[in-house]
Parts: structure tokens; sequence; C-alpha cells
């Protein structure tokens, strides 16, 4: 009765829920469009939220429904740029430039900038950036127009800069800021000026009055003083804070201390960061934050006892839920030891990078068997064969929790073809007896061949894995393993995604299984959809920037 009355549109608050869950599967999507008019209506709705963000798209056809909603003037000026209004469709079902959500200053530039080469052939190098500068000036226009709230917004400005010109820039973020209502309930900011040009700081700063109740910031930063000096006051002013990402510098942590976000801040991720340039004692600014929940240390470097000693006179717990490290993470075990029993009971996301050590490695994994009872991601990357079996002895330390892994390779040469097959050979023996019953995510980087892969699908028989990546390092006589899988995973249907990528040593020429249609439509016979590797590929800084 409840499936007839939610096919039927009897509920439409539950099918809205359901519907949002595939927000990102877009094909999921379309095939929502032809339930009914509710399930229609609430999946253009999300398929429209930000359409720039589809990685590829077959055709930038949308771009053209857009500047379908030009007024005359400025599609004669279109004319006089060689694109044709015949292009853009008369009569649509919906105003789908209300729809839109999520702006990207870069995916909107750079969409804009293949749609134009795609359309027309310019020998003039100015005119090759006027016309996507016009056109990305006028979409934000259309947008505005059509009276939209936009709920995150992206500022690229080194990427943005390379599709459109900085007249183009500046002006855009003029007309954002003459329209308060287009940012005013802005609840995702994300700020990368890596290559801040003096004429557009003068915006940052105004953008401290409109946007005052963000949720989410993110800052990306190779800035000047005085840049960190605006975002600083950005954050100070936020009343509803409840997370904020710092990439590469950090000077703006000090404007947590007695700042208005004290009671709401949540989340805090370090990603690539120098803590030696703080600029403020760490438990200063913490002890200040009364209801944060998860803190995320990726790559961040040195995890030493000056670092770890403020952490330890935190009189708050310390509640660290990722830590990925590289050989500038640890320079004394000692450290991470303290680091590991003042917060180790919270880590639920690790990883380790093949620039550590031999020798710093077992004494890594010895103490995270200790310490860590929790993990449910581990990111192995750089195996090598005198770490295999503790790194799979961690693998099954974790197995209780863990639901992604991911397994890479350390070397990556020609002369490597015996140190290969070597250490392939035995992830492939031990791996699959050890696996939990159900993993979300497993990626396996090795050599594969047709023996040892059966081996490990054998062993792995009763384990269900929604998402499999297999990254082939691929000589010329490498034997091909797709039966193989076609065999174990296809017919068993072990896995819901599937991506395969072959990766050739002789050369930069990546075969990818997505671009095999007649072998993409067999899997999906079978209920398995084939993704492009880099599509399904965990970037750890963006994963658990969207998991919290």
């Amino acid at each position: 009765m409840a499936c007839t009355k939610l096919f039927s549109g009897d509920l439409p608050e539950l099918t809205n829920e359901i519907i949002k869950y595939f927000w990102n599967d877009f094909s999921t999507l379309h095939s929502c469009i032809l339930v009914n008019r509710l399930w229609c209506r609430l999946a253009i709705t999300l398929l429209w939220e930000n359409p720039f963000l589809k990685n590829n798209p077959k055709n930038y056809h949308f771009i053209e429904i857009y500047l379908n909603r030009l007024n005359d003037d400025d599609k004669k000026k279109l004319d006089e740029y060689g694109i044709n209004n015949e292009l853009f469709p008369s009569n649509t079902t919906f105003n789908y430039p209300s729809f839109i959500k999520c702006l990207n200053t870069q995916k909107v530039s750079s969409s804009i900038k293949t749609w134009v080469e795609i359309k027309t052939k310019f020998s003039n190098f100015n005119q090759y950036f006027k016309l996507p500068s016009f056109i990305f000036l006028s979409l934000i226009r259309i947008f505005i127009d059509n009276e939209v709230n936009l709920h995150t917004l992206e500022v690229e400005v080194s990427y943005t800069l390379e599709n459109i010109t900085n007249d183009c820039f500046k002006s855009v973020l003029q007309l954002m800021l003459r329209n308060p209502k287009f940012t005013g309930k802005i609840k995702n900011l994300a700020i990368n000026f890596n290559r801040l040009a003096s004429n557009l700081l003068s915006y940052l700063k105004r953008f401290n009055p409109i946007c005052n109740s963000i949720l989410s910031l993110y800052i990306h930063s190779s800035m000047d003083d005085y840049a960190e000096k605006d975002l600083s006051r950005i954050i100070s002013l936020q009343q509803n804070l409840e997370k904020i990402y710092f990439n590469r510098k950090i000077y703006p942590l000090k404007s947590l201390k007695n700042s208005n976000c004290s009671n709401t801040l949540k989340v805090i991720i370090f990603y690539d960061i120098y803590f030696e340039n703080l600029g403020v004692n760490f438990n200063e600014a913490f002890e200040q934050l009364n209801v944060l929940e998860s803190i995320h240390i990726l790559n961040c470097y040195p995890i030493n006892t000056m670092f770890v000693q403020q952490i330890i006179n935190l009189t708050k717990p310390f509640k660290l839920k990722s830590l990925f490290m590289d050989k500038r993470s640890v320079p004394h075990i000692d450290s991470l030891k303290l680091l590991l029993q003042k917060s180790g009971d919270y880590l639920e996301y690790v990883g380790f990078e093949s620039s550590i050590d031999y020798e710093l490695k077992l004494h890594l994994f010895k103490l995270f068997q200790i310490y860590c009872i929790k993990i449910k991601f581990l990111s192995l990357l750089g195996f090598d064969d005198k770490i295999s079996f503790p790194a799979l002895d961690l693998v099954k330390e974790f197995q209780h929790n863990l639901n992604y892994l991911i397994i890479n390779f350390s070397q990556f040469g020609y002369d490597q073809i015996s140190y290969d097959d070597k250490l392939s050979s035995i992830i492939l023996h031990n791996l699959g007896q050890i696996l939990p019953d159900r993993l979300e995510y497993l990626s396996m980087a090795l050599k594969f061949n047709i023996n040892d892969l059966e081996v490990f699908f054998k062993n792995s028989q009763n384990v269900f894995i929604r998402k499999l990546l297999i990254r082939n390092k691929f000589y010329q006589e490498n034997e091909n393993v797709l039966p193989c899988i076609k065999e174990y995973v296809m017919k068993e249907k072990r896995v819901s995604y599937l991506a395969m990528e072959n990766l050739p040593v002789t050369n930069n020429e990546r075969r990818d299984l997505y671009y095999l249609k007649d072998e993409v439509k067999e899997f999906k016979l079978y209920d398995i959809q084939v993704k492009k590797y880099n599509y399904l590929c965990i970037q750890v800084s963006d994963f658990i920037n969207e998991s919290y």
C-alpha cells in the first residue's frame, strides 16, 4: 500500500526525501522523470541545481537552454560572435534557471569555454576570451533576474581567470554584491584566492555584511596578509558557522578565539597545513569551541612534541576523526603515541603514504592497532613486499568496522615486473579472506593476473562490495583479466558499481573500461553500473569534506 501511494504521488514529502538521495546519480534521476509528474518535477529540480557539476557531459545543451532567457539585445550580440540563435529552444517545460542552487566560478567558466569551442572557431585571441566572458556575465544576470537564492558559492579565482577576463570576473562580483538576495542566503562558501589579483581584493571585503549566515566555509589560501584579515572578518561575523575547512594556510584560525561561532562550530578540517605557522596556541582557540564534534588532520605537518602537547593540555576532548599522514607528518613516534592516547578512540578515517619509511610504518601500525578500534576508512598508499604482511594484519585488525579500503602500489617503472608480480600476488592471496562481509568501497591498484585475481575472488566470495575499483599496472605481456572479472563479479552480482583502468607502464595512455560500450552494456544487464575510474575514485580531502 505504501509503495502504491509512493509511486502515485500521494506521499510527496517522503518521495522528495527519497529522490534527494539520488542527487548525484544522474542516470537514476533521469529515470525518475518518467514515473509521474511529481517525480518528474522533483527530479528536474535536483538535476538543475548544479548542472555544471556533471563530469564531461556529452554536450552542453543546458547552456543553450539558459541562453534562451537572454533579451533580444544580448541575443544579437551572440549572433555577432557567430552564435546562431536557432540553437536555443523556443519553449521549455520548466523555468530551469530558477532551480540553480550551487555556483562554482571555475566549473561555470570552463563549461562555457568548452561550449564556445564546440560552437565556434576563433583565430583572434581576444575574441577567444570575450565570448566566454560575455556568456558568463549574462548567465549570472539570468540567475539574478529569476530571483535565485544560492545555497553554495565557490569562488575559484585562478582557475576561473584561465577562461574569462579579469574585467568580467570583477563585473560578476560587482553584480553579486549589488544583488544581496542572490548571495544573502548562502550556506556554503568556498574561497580559493591562490592568485589573488589586487583589484579583486576589495570585493572580498564587501562580502562581509552580505554573507553572515554561512554554515560551511572552505578556505584555500596562498594569500597575502590583507586577504587573510578579510577572511578573518568573514569568520568572526558568522552567527551559525558549523564547519570550516583550512587548506594550506591557517592564519584565520586566530579568528576562532572569542568568535561568534563558539557555540555553533562542529567540524574543523585541516589539509596540508604547516602547524608551526599556527600564529596562535592551538588550545587557546579550541578551548573556546563548546560544541566541536570532529577534527580532521589531512597530510599536515609536523605532528611533533610541541603540537601534541598543546592538544594534551586541552581540558576538553580532542575529537580527532581523521588522520592522514606522509613523511612530513610524523618526525617523532612518541608524539604520535601521545596523540593516539588522547584521541585514538575517536579515529575513524586513517591513511598512510608511501613516503613514510619502513621502520616508522611498523611502529605506526602497532600504535593504531593498540589505540584505534573504530577505523572504517583505511588508505594504504605505497605497499612494498616488506610491509605487505603488517599492512594486511592492520586490515584484519580493523575488519569489524572497516567500510572503505584503498590499496595502492609504490613502484612504477618497467624494471619492476618481478617486484610487482610478487607484491600483487601477496596482496591478492591474503586479502579476500580478511575482508568484512560488506564493503562500501574497495580500490586496488596492483599488477593483476588471472590466477591471483581468481584466488582473491574465491576467498572473498561471501563479500559484497558496493563500489569496486581496479587499476591494473599494465605491461605489454599482461593477461586480460576482464573475463575473470565477468565470471566472479558480473555473474555473481557481487558489486553495484565497477571501475577499471589499465595503466600501461610504457606510456601515459590510460585505458578505461567505461569507454568499451559493449562491455558496459553487458555489465548493465546484471545491474552493475560501469563508471569512469576517476569518477568513482575517492579524493580523500573531498571525501572528508563531503562526509561532514
